[in-house]
């Protein structure tokens, strides 16, 4: 069978084209997409080439990216004629400044394997289609490196975006190395570099960003690949008194099955932070009772660690305020933002807070009285149910949200405390029924707490999930089966928002049983 590379085999320049170099680049807000381009632009015309350079904006927010188009040749008795806009099967250079749009540019057929050299980069910045799924709607970046190796002449890929930013820059100076390195143009380093100082801006930074770019390329080694670190164990300080009985809880963990213990630190720690030591003592108390019923391996016991944790530390208005007014929040976004000593920032919070989440603040008792009326919920709507803009770089707003963060001492005596614990309570009754009858099935029923999920809207969605998909569990129960059943339910209620592929699944369910 004739490969791709047999079928596409290189061939001569149309000698009509009078040597033009067409290269394309596709970024998006923030990655530099622009400065490379003028990079480009500025190394052709330094070395007596004619370059011209176009760009189509894409949409923001992750929908598109902005396609930077360059055509370059050297400047002879006639001028050329350059197109402005890339054609398939015709791009000598692709630039992408993300694995996935390597993936678009290769599906617009931009990337071809007889002519075109891919610089990709490997890290993600996730699209909006990604985001929206509510499990793992993340692509297989896998699948388009395969691709790109079989559909591109030669496939140059590091992870660029984390060169630049450790050298405290931005992605088109790395990129912009590594296009020099690939030797696609006919200029040399020094060439490239002189680009970059003629720019005037950021120069130093950007020249360290294009050597790391330029030595990711020319080294043999994989520069993406970077083993992750193993995150050390974090030591807790505090009074004395308080040390003592963390310690106590501590020790208990060691009394669990051995396959547990790591995520049950873990699941300890988080829910400590989230309330308080009592409450550390309420989760090893349910943890402990699932262990006491573990017959299995320890799964059972270490899926229950994770997922008791997640469902015992849930986000009520405490703890979203308490997240905005965390010590090191604002230094992170700075550095996110890559913002200086020398910019302002301003950070404004996005607040839409519903009726139900402002009577689950109240006593348990009144605000079930108050959420069991329709007249007072539809009250409170109306005052509080409206799109809220709250900058938090300004005192006044940064204390609201600083105090209701501190209203830990009052969470246990709310309404969406008890409803929260009746949950887990009911939840976990489901688990140990099954424990002893169908192991795998307890387990599955365990993971199903995944479904919950956010806060507000989403929270109310995803619990309405989570319901559908335990009372399939009802149908099931008994069958060989009902364990795998149980998690393509689960998947299912994954896909999408609305819930349709778990009516679909639900359906499937109800026509055999």
């Amino acid at each position: 069978m004739m490969s791709v590379h047999e079928a596409l085999s290189s061939r001569q320049p149309d000698p009509r084209l009078g040597g033009i170099i067409k290269l394309a680049i596709l970024a998006v807000g923030g990655q530099g997409g622009g400065v490379l381009t003028n990079w480009i632009e500025a190394v052709a015309r330094a070395n007596g080439y004619a370059a011209q350079a176009t760009s189509v904006a894409g949409v923001a927010q992750r929908t598109g990216a902005t396609v930077y188009y360059v055509e370059m040749a050297p400047i002879g008795d006639r001028p050329a004629i350059f197109s402005l806009m890339p054609a398939a099967g015709d791009v000598d250079v692709m630039i992408t400044a993300e694995m996935m749009e390597a993936g678009r540019a290769i599906m617009r057929g931009f990337v071809t394997p007889d002519r075109t050299v891919l610089i990709a980069s490997s890290h993600r910045a996730l699209a909006i289609s990604e985001k929206l799924v509510p499990g793992d709607g993340i692509a297989s970046s896998d699948e388009v490196k395969a691709a790109a190796e079989v559909a591109s002449r030669r496939f140059i890929c590091a992870d660029f975006d984390r060169l630049a930013v450790s050298r405290g820059s931005v992605i088109s100076a790395s990129l912009f190395g590594a296009l020099a390195a690939s030797g696609t143009l006919p200029f040399e380093r020094a060439a490239f570099e002189e680009a970059i100082r003629a720019s005037g801006k950021g120069v130093e930074a950007s020249l360290r960003a294009f050597a790391a770019g330029f030595d990711a390329t020319t080294s043999s080694e994989e520069a993406e690949e970077v083993a992750p670190e193993k995150p050390q164990s974090r030591s807790v300080t505090g009074p004395a008194r308080l040390l003592s009985r963390w310690n106590a809880l501590h020790a208990r963990l060691s009394k669990l099955p051995q396959a547990a213990a790591e995520m049950a630190e873990a699941g300890l720690r988080k829910v400590v932070q989230f309330q308080d030591l009592k409450y550390g003592a309420e989760y090893l108390d349910r943890l402990e009772k699932v262990a006491a019923r573990d017959s299995g391996n320890g799964t059972l016991t270490r899926e229950a660690a994770k997922h008791l944790a997640n469902a015992m530390a849930y986000d009520d208005i405490i703890r979203v305020a308490d997240a905005k007014t965390r010590a090191g929040r604002r230094e992170r976004i700075a550095e996110e933002m890559r913002a200086g000593e020398a910019n302002v920032m301003q950070v404004t919070e996005f607040l839409h807070p519903r009726a139900e989440e402002i009577v689950s603040m109240l006593p348990a008792r009144m605000g079930a009285r108050w959420e069991a009326n329709p007249k007072r919920m539809a009250l409170i709507d109306r005052l509080f149910n409206k799109g809220r803009h709250t900058r938090t770089d300004r005192i006044s707003s940064f204390l609201m949200l600083y105090m209701l963060g501190g209203l830990k001492w009052w969470r246990r005596r709310t309404l969406r405390h008890v409803q929260e614990t009746a949950h887990i309570e009911k939840w976990l009754d489901r688990v140990l029924d099954q424990a002893d009858r169908d192991y795998d099935l307890a387990v599955e029923i365990l993971r199903n707490q995944r479904l919950v999920k956010g806060y507000s809207d989403t929270h109310a969605r995803s619990k309405s999930k989570f319901k559908r998909v335990m009372e399939g569990i009802d149908l099931v129960a008994g069958r060989d089966d009902a364990a795998e059943w149980v998690r393509r339910l689960r998947e299912a209620a994954l896909l999408d928002e609305e819930g349709k592929a778990l009516d679909g699944a639900l359906k499937t369910v109800k026509s055999f049983v």
